[in-house]
């Protein structure tokens, strides 16, 4: 996560009694450490109008930290975790945020990656299917036991113990993730236990390319961001979610780069953002994809 000194980007680590702040991922020692005993939180904060996302945390000490988010789902979460830390603090208890397989003993030679793909396998992976509960209903969805069935089926595990230990780590590592309410209560544990063998517990497939749909950009250099937002929606002051820019590449490509065909020709581009995420956005005219590739460049060389 991110946190602003003067709106300035550094690199934060929440811990169980408060979060240090880095100049930036991977150095050795960070540069300042907020503790959390007796602290507060407010979100949303509209101390910075012109901000979105921004919650603030006051400390005992009457000081207020504000921090950015860059999407709702991640300031929420945020809050969510650091309320959770404070009443662990109150309640004399040990806080550790979802973790991934250093709390899930897997053997070294586990490729997750590699085990994903072959889930996500057209013919021989799990089968994603539209299941209905509770009058609802989940596209693209498969149940928790439909996945312990496949890792034994494939010989992954030799158990239904072991599928539950690589299940968990697949969900703790964003490969799978959770579609309903019951499914999204367990993933707050940090063991196995976060994963639910059940046909009744629904998931689906995390870092996937979803359909093809129209949305209208914004973009943002302070902090770089690209925000999309659905353009049919009442609401317009929450995007749908954010493309993270600083140190992206960005470049024109010819077609969809997965193999699989598609009528979506034309005017293509591609953003792979530091952290290796693909995203593949098609503008309406080519003089338009010419110009957002030409501002993009210049906002991930220069944004913050």
């Amino acid at each position: 996560g991110n946190i602003f000194n003067s709106w300035k980007a550094v690199w934060v680590v929440l811990l169980e009694d408060g979060f240090e702040f880095y100049s930036k991922k991977g150095d050795g020692s960070p540069k300042g450490v907020v503790p959390l005993k007796g602290s507060s939180v407010t979100s949303p904060c509209m101390d910075y109008g012109k901000r979105m996302f921004v919650f603030k945390l006051h400390t005992t000490k009457n000081q207020d930290h504000y921090l950015q988010a860059t999407h709702l789902e991640e300031r929420d979460a945020w809050v969510k975790d650091i309320k959770r830390a404070i009443q662990c603090i109150e309640g004399g208890q040990k806080f550790a945020r979802k973790s991934t397989r250093r709390s899930i003993k897997l053997p070294e030679n586990i490729n997750l990656g590699a085990l994903y793909l072959s889930m996500k396998d057209p013919e021989t992976g799990v089968k994603e299917l539209k299941l209905q509960k509770d009058k609802k209903v989940f596209n693209h969805c498969f149940a928790g036991a439909s996945v312990i069935d496949w890792l034994l089926s494939s010989n992954f595990v030799r158990n239904r113990r072991e599928g539950m230990m690589l299940a968990a780590a697949l969900v703790c590592d964003g490969y799978v993730q959770p579609a309903e309410d019951k499914t999204k209560s367990a993933a707050e544990h940090i063991t196995e236990n976060c994963f639910i063998d059940d046909s009744d517990a629904y998931y689906y497939f995390g870092h996937r390319r979803k359909n093809w749909k129209v949305r209208k950009f914004v973009l943002r250099d302070d902090p770089a961001y690209l925000h999309y937002y659905d353009p049919a929606a009442d609401d317009q002051d929450q995007p749908l979610g954010s493309i993270h820019l600083r140190s992206c590449v960005v470049t024109a490509t010819d077609s969809v780069s997965d193999g699989k065909k598609s009528d979506v020709k034309g005017n293509l581009f591609e953003i792979i953002t530091s952290d290796e995420v693909h995203y593949l956005i098609q503008a309406a005219t080519r003089e338009e994809l010419t110009e957002w590739i030409k501002v993009i460049k210049s906002v991930a060389s220069t944004g913050k």
